[in-house]
């Protein structure tokens, strides 16, 4: 009998302040930071055949990082890079300082001082540009293996129900139109909420408590549970 098999490659398309850094820090000069190296794809999951003839979508990268236990990873690496995001920040004022004093006193300096404030932008840009790439590819990496990680347990589960619901084939949505073979998909094929609730109750991982939510003062030791907050969109960076 003939099996079918699920490959899916999860686009993270979350991403840090490091790219708006980057962007921003290299406008005055040729070089940039690099990309991140793209994700690899994870092993392909063996099924039984199956008999459905529907075609469902799914957002793999919302399905991993919009997953309570997805998110609580995510959230956790966000949070241990913020000092390296300061830093960031800091050499890019520094940098942007720098330029904006040479195109003011440009003028007003004499060759010397020119010739040195001009080296002393280019030195610190490829210092900067450096940083930046250099923390593009840890995150990235570490981004992967949550998502690689999410993915192992979560690709069962999509199959499952895939062949519960007479899906005859599932795709994945992550990157958009042109730069996927998918042009259009109506909502009533997507899968993607289905399957992480049920991968929620799976996995057993509460939903992230909301950012800058205040923590009761004195919770009770039982009782029902607060509502979970609204899960975030994984494309959205984290504000500069």
């Amino acid at each position: 009998m003939k099996s079918n098999s699920l490959r899916v490659l999860p686009v993270l398309a979350v991403t840090l302040t490091f790219s708006a850094l980057a962007q921003t820090g290299s406008a005055a000069t040729p070089s940039g930071p690099g990309t991140a190296p793209a994700p690899a794809a994870s092993a392909p999951v063996t099924t039984g055949p199956g008999t459905g003839t529907k075609v469902g979508t799914i957002n793999i990268t919302e399905a991993i990082f919009g997953s309570n236990e997805g998110r609580r990873d995510l959230e956790a690496l966000q949070k241990k890079y913020d000092p390296k995001t300061a830093e960031l920040k800091s050499q890019n004022e520094e940098l942007e300082g720098l330029k904006k004093q040479m195109s003011t006193q440009e003028g007003k300096l004499n060759d010397d001082a020119l010739a040195t404030l001009k080296k002393q932008i280019e030195s610190k840009q490829k210092l900067f540009d450096r940083s930046v790439q250099d923390a593009q590819e840890e995150f990235g990496g570490q981004q992967q293996e949550i998502a690689n990680r999410v993915l192992q347990k979560m690709a069962p589960m999509i199959v499952k129900y895939a062949q519960d619901n007479g899906f005859g084939m599932v795709v994945d949505t992550s990157k958009p139109w042109p730069q996927s073979n998918i042009l259009w998909w109506g909502e009533s094929v997507d899968i993607t909420k289905a399957v992480v609730d049920a991968y929620n109750v799976q996995s057993g991982v509460p939903a992230p408590a909301a950012p800058g939510a205040a923590k009761p003062a004195a919770p009770k030791p039982s009782g029902a549970g607060a509502a979970k907050p609204t899960t975030p969109k994984p494309t959205t960076p984290p504000s500069q």
